[in-house]
């Protein structure tokens, strides 16, 4: 499939996603989100993916927020469909995706862009990297759940304080923070994230994908966690990964997992 805003390229296992919009800074528009919300879709589908990295083109920004132009006259239900709309086909449905989606925050992360990043299931950056939500200067708040999802990594307090000033942190900040898990130089960033994915793909493309939605359940009001790990835990005896990996451990020998 051909995108205007965006390229995937595939190596073995891994999915390479990046932005292609450097001289808009990767500016989200609604052009970009349904093309990533399709890309994503389509490699969801792709049995050979089992990770796929996320990241910005060139080596200023990785999003360095929504295309303001594009809603800068919109009224209250045009403001609230917007929302409803992106998060809907981008960012719910990339942190519920059932293949773990690195971001490679190889700039700026601002607005959208870190509600991008933070909709990944965990984000390396790069040390130019700087990320914040300064949606409030601009009369609105973020809208991408990053109202949600930065409490969730942060803790209340810091978002708070990130939110209403409408500052940037830097890496190291985020960092301290648990924002990141990793800071590498720009240079490194994207052999860095394959290392990760390496690994995370020699491991049960099933029992990841059900990783993931215990995990996510944790953070869903009115769901009880423990019960969604109880279930996923039980369904994982049915597999054949699972037969595959407790053979593989008996026999001392490494497992070879099939295609998700």
């Amino acid at each position: 499939m051909e995108y205007n805003n965006i390229y995937v390229e595939l190596e073995d296992s891994l999915a390479m996603v990046t932005i292609n919009r450097p001289k808009k800074l990767n500016a989200l528009n609604t052009s970009t989100i349904k093309e990533l919300h399709l890309a994503f879709k389509a490699l969801e589908k792709n049995k050979k993916v089992r990770v796929i990295i996320l990241t910005g083109s060139e080596e200023k920004a990785f999003v360095a927020g929504a295309d303001i132009s594009e809603f800068a006259h919109f009224n209250t239900k045009q403001g609230g469909q917007l929302a409803a709309q992106g998060q809907e086909l981008l960012f719910s449905f990339i942190e519920n995706l059932s293949k773990p989606v690195i971001a490679a925050i190889n700039g700026y992360a601002l607005g959208g862009g870190l509600e991008l990043a933070m909709a990944c299931h965990f984000r390396v950056a790069s040390h130019n990297a700087r990320m914040g939500l300064p949606e409030v200067s601009l009369g609105v708040i973020p809208g991408y759940g990053g109202t949600q999802r930065l409490p969730q990594l942060i803790g209340k307090g810091r978002a708070m304080e990130m939110i209403m000033t409408g500052g940037m942190i830097d890496v190291e900040r985020a960092i301290e923070f648990g924002l990141v898990n990793h800071v590498t130089s720009i240079e490194e960033l994207l052999d860095f994230c394959r290392s990760i994915a390496k690994k995370i793909a020699k491991n049960s493309p099933m029992a990841i994908s059900q990783a993931i939605k215990a995990i996510n359940a944790g953070f869903n009001n009115g769901v009880q966690g423990y019960d969604v790990e109880v279930k996923a835990f039980g369904e994982c005896f049915g597999t054949d990964d699972f037969k595959e990996g407790t053979t593989a451990f008996l026999e001392k020998r490494k497992a070879s997992f099939p295609g998700s």
